[in-house]
């Protein structure tokens, strides 16, 4: 269970990390949605933690960031300490789901199934995800993911 839950907090963080493919709206060009931008940015953390990135992973979180899941809530610190061991195989998002909180930030909820390795140990979970991400100094954070495991 423990090992479930350090997993869970880990794809969360990918997730915020997440979900995606660029860094600035100047890499989506001026039209990109923000809904666009933010669900990029999760894909882009969640591909950090299938690349064994950590590093990575670390800059897509914001400093002041929390990440919850069933063991309750952590800082980016502890998150980070977390996926040193961690590394996703493959992941599918489903049914993503957005609301604009500000003109630079959103709020992304979905379902992912992911396969991967967590401190030698093979795992295969669905969990439902939320996020939020921000625009800070031109670059977007996450501030906040929640994983709840799915049934």
């Amino acid at each position: 269970m423990k090992v479930l839950s350090a997993l869970l907090m880990l794809a969360t963080l990918g997730l915020c990390s997440s979900l995606l493919l660029s860094r600035s709206k100047a890499a989506f060009g001026e039209n990109a949605s923000l809904e666009q931008q933010v669900v990029a940015k999760e894909r882009e953390g969640l591909d950090a933690l299938k690349a064994g990135d950590v590093g990575h992973f670390g800059e897509l979180t914001a400093d002041d960031a929390i990440f919850v899941d069933a063991q309750g809530p952590a800082t980016k610190a502890q998150v980070l300490q977390n996926v040193v061991g961690f590394r996703l195989t493959d992941y599918a998002i489903e049914n993503v789901h957005f609301v604009k909180i500000s003109p630079d930030s959103g709020l992304i909820a979905y379902k992912i199934t992911e396969k991967g390795l967590s401190h030698g140990k093979e795992f295969a979970v669905q969990v439902y995800v939320s996020s939020i991400w921000t625009q800070r100094e031109n670059k977007w954070l996450c501030l906040f993911s929640q994983e709840t495991a799915a049934r």
